[in-house]
């Protein structure tokens, strides 16, 4: 019986698809970022992707120090009472003859004119010795840069007491229109896609303060793995992978610290999220008399949205101007306006720079308004506009199919009882010496110098280790698909050579196997993965809304 953290899932699998080109580029793809107490070649599960918001409203008491006023998109303050300045883009200024810096950095200003009980002065981001006393002076009116000054950077919106700066911004634009090219999706107009990825911006950095404030750190063991499990996934060596994001104007360094950041938000969303979901017994008993009753007629949808969010606490007015906007969207559509790229710039929800795609789905995967809505409709039509807790849908029928296989089966299945040695590569240990080490272990086993188990428990640094490197039974999909192929293709008692996986490098050994239906037990825990999946996007997206409503946001930015 295999423990619910051990079972791969498909919303664990969309680490490949986060918002930044170097990802999208080497093709979509499952993500997945693995615990680091899970054993290797096994999937862990992972939450769905950020859904921004469009504007803030007051924020109440919370942690983080947010103040209690936030500035929507159209700069108008909320509460009216409480408004905080505007202030003009801070800049920060270096003489000619500096060094120049890293791009990226800014100081943050008070805002001229300013109290503290209307608007706390957000702390420093600062680029050198010129940026750090910026920071430290006290709020003053900027003076005119002089002729022998350079610009290093200008700061485009506050988050919390943290800076966006227009270099993060600029870099952010232009994967995203890479990304786009790539899907062949034509790009929004310039202003419309600048607001689209500023506002994700914003999502972000609210999501990493959280993770930093409750401790949410990511290893670079686990960054390794997620990495060699998008080059395994796009049929590419780690070197390709490497080659293909440089060649995207992207540093591999940069590329890894994006990575970094995306599981750290899918961590803190996970945990956030999954403390709010309730599964009954009653909705188990539920799904598995829903799957026991699907046929082989049985119909996948692939469905589009596009979202116009709509804030926790939003005033008749702004509700009625995002119905209106939704309402002028589908007037677009209907005169034949791209899905796509309207979906690219204007909706709020985490796959907008997919096009809005959600990729196929049986209706059971599907939120209940969502599939209510969609049912009777005809490839290529649109829905009635869907409202949610967090805003307007304008949902579309790309294409339907039928299902491929249901989501817990009654049918037997093929299960291995399988136990693995695993080593990764490290600078102390290149792949070369890890290869080494494993032939010279599998010679020791198959000539009968040593027991398996006994080895595994001195050399492996899987967490199974302990158990002489046991897996018990698995089933298929449990683990990664490398590990599965190739422990697929042994016999009963056979062991493998060094089989390489995101998670390093594997001897496997098959110990039995036998084909049988899927115990109780084990039906019961794939059906509540499967409701947990389905409620947790709409869980994830209620409170990233309420996370964005919370932070505390000062637009700067001058352009439109």
């Amino acid at each position: 019986m295999l423990l619910p953290s051990l079972l791969a899932s498909p919303a664990g699998r969309r680490l490949a698809t986060c918002a930044f080109v170097a990802l999208a580029g080497v093709g979509a793809a499952a993500q997945s970022s693995a615990a680091p107490d899970a054993p290797a070649p096994l999937a862990a599960p992972a939450a769905a992707a950020p859904l921004p918001a469009g504007s803030a409203t007051p924020a109440p008491a919370a942690s983080s120090a947010a103040p209690a006023n936030s500035v929507t998109p159209d700069h108008a303050v909320t509460p009216a009472d409480s408004a905080a300045p505007a202030a003009a883009p801070a800049t920060v200024a270096a003489p000619a003859t500096a060094p120049a810096a890293a791009a990226g950095a800014a100081a943050a200003t008070t805002p001229a004119g300013g109290s503290s009980a209307a608007a706390p002065a957000p702390a420093a981001a600062t680029a050198g010795s010129a940026a750090t006393a910026a920071s430290r002076s006290p709020a003053a009116p900027a003076k005119p840069a002089a002729s022998n000054t350079r610009l290093l950077d200008r700061i485009v919106a506050v988050v919390n007491d943290e800076v966006i700066t227009n270099g993060e911004l600029d870099y952010r634009l232009r994967l995203a229109e890479s990304q786009l090219a790539r899907q062949r999706i034509a790009v929004p107009p310039a202003d419309v896609l600048h607001r689209q990825i500023l506002d994700r911006l914003i999502l972000d950095k609210a999501q990493t303060q959280l993770a930093h404030e409750t401790g949410v750190r990511v290893d670079d063991g686990t960054v390794n793995a997620a990495i060699g499990r998008m080059a395994e996934q796009n049929g590419m060596t780690l070197q390709a992978l490497r080659g293909k994001v440089e060649a995207d104007g992207v540093s591999f360094a940069q590329f890894r610290e994006d990575m970094r950041d995306e599981i750290t938000r899918m961590r803190v969303r996970d945990r956030e999220v999954d403390a709010k979901i309730q599964i009954s017994e009653g909705e188990i008993d539920n799904y598995l008399q829903e799957q026991a009753s699907i046929t082989a007629g049985s119909i996948e949808y692939d469905v589009a949205q596009i979202l116009i969010g709509v804030p926790e606490i939003a005033s008749p007015e702004y509700v009625d101007r995002a119905h209106r906007k939704a309402d002028d969207l589908v007037q677009q559509l209907r005169s034949g306006a791209d899905f796509a790229r309207l979906a690219a710039g204007y909706s709020a929800a985490p796959e907008a720079l997919q096009g809005g795609d959600l990729g196929w789905r049986t209706r059971e995967r599907l939120p209940t308004l969502f599939a209510e809505a969609i049912v009777k409709l005809k490839p290529g039509e649109l829905a009635p506009i869907v409202r949610s807790p967090v805003g307007f849908h304008i949902l579309k029928l790309l294409n339907l199919r039928e299902a491929s296989n249901v989501r817990v089966s009654s049918k037997p299945v093929q299960q291995t009882h399988a136990r693995h040695i695993l080593l990764r590569v490290s600078d102390a240990l290149p792949e070369a010496e890890v290869r080494h080490r494993l032939f010279d272990l599998r010679e020791r086993i198959t000539k009968g110098k040593q027991e398996f188990s006994q080895l595994a428990r001195l050399y492996s640094v899987d967490p199974s280790s302990t158990r002489g490197g046991d897996l018990g039974w698995l089933y298929p999909g449990d683990t990664v698909p490398a590990f599965e192929e190739a422990m697929n293709a042994l016999k009963v008692g056979e062991i493998s050579e060094p089989v390489q996986s995101p998670f390093g490098f594997h001897l496997i050994q098959v110990l039995e196997r036998r084909t049988e239906e899927s115990s109780v037990e084990r039906k019961r825990m794939e059906a509540r993965g499967a409701i947990r999946e389905r409620k947790s996007e709409e869980a994830s997206q209620e409170w990233l809304r309420q996370l964005r409503d919370r932070t505390y946001v000062e637009y700067r930015d001058e352009r439109p």
